[in-house]
């Protein structure tokens, strides 16, 4: 009967006694795992915005101007420049072929030469609303040199340093060929044309004997085979 009543009573106060026991504490937390040490990464310069060069405009060396070498029928020309195919008051001939619009080998010249004859032509243009070109025949080789027989034709004798050129007297009918005799050209134009090349100072202008086109003695003078254009030179 007491072992009972003891049994009873222990199991009644058990609980209380665990209670009432100091409690153990738990372990702390394992602090988490640190991350392994990377290499350090390697850091590159900015590399810097390049920058467009500015387009600059090209400067070329300026042409060399053109000189003439020597005398018109012993000489040379350096640096020609041809006279352009057409312009104001004037069309290129080409003797040989017959025809308007001469090969670019045939019509070389000094600048100055060029610049006479294109303000000389355009100037006639003018005075003469409505006419039609003039017809310039060969000035000189693109080195100049001889410009003889084997050119084509009678040749030239002369034409070789860029300071002659042919012109060729302006028709009484306007058509676009060179006169085949001296009743077919306008012998006002042509003495109008003498006169211009006599004020911008050449030194010889060759016409036809039959022409009777005049000038200063010793710069306008006949010559055979200019009954169809006259030669103008200018001095060197």
């Amino acid at each position: 009967m007491r072992l009972a009543l003891l049994l009873i009573l222990i199991a009644l106060l058990l609980p209380a006694v665990l209670l009432a026991a100091p409690r153990v504490a738990d372990p702390p937390p394992r602090p988490p795992a640190l991350p392994q040490t990377l290499p350090p990464v390697p850091t590159q310069s900015p590399t810097p915005t390049a920058t467009p060069q500015q387009s600059l405009p090209r400067v070329g060396r300026p042409r060399p101007p053109a000189r003439a070498v020597g005398l018109p029928w012993s000489g040379r020309l350096r640096n020609g420049r041809p006279l352009p195919v057409r312009g104001e008051g004037f069309v290129s001939w080409d003797p040989i072929l017959k025809r308007v619009g001469s090969r670019e080998w045939r019509r070389y010249g000094s600048g100055r030469l060029l610049r006479t004859l294109q303000r000389v032509l355009a100037a006639h243009a003018r005075a003469n609303p409505g006419a039609p070109p003039v017809l310039v025949g060969d000035l000189s080789r693109p080195r100049g040199g001889d410009f003889g027989p084997r050119f084509g034709g009678l040749g030239h004798a002369s034409h070789q340093n860029g300071l002659d050129a042919d012109v060729y007297y302006p028709r009484r009918d306007g058509r676009l060929v060179a006169p085949r005799r001296p009743s077919q050209v306008d012998r006002r134009a042509a003495q109008e044309l003498v006169d211009r090349f006599v004020r911008e100072g050449a030194v010889n202008v060759f016409v036809g004997p039959a022409l009777g086109l005049r000038g200063p003695s010793g710069v306008v003078s006949p010559l055979v085979h200019h009954d169809d254009h006259l030669h103008v030179r200018l001095p060197g």
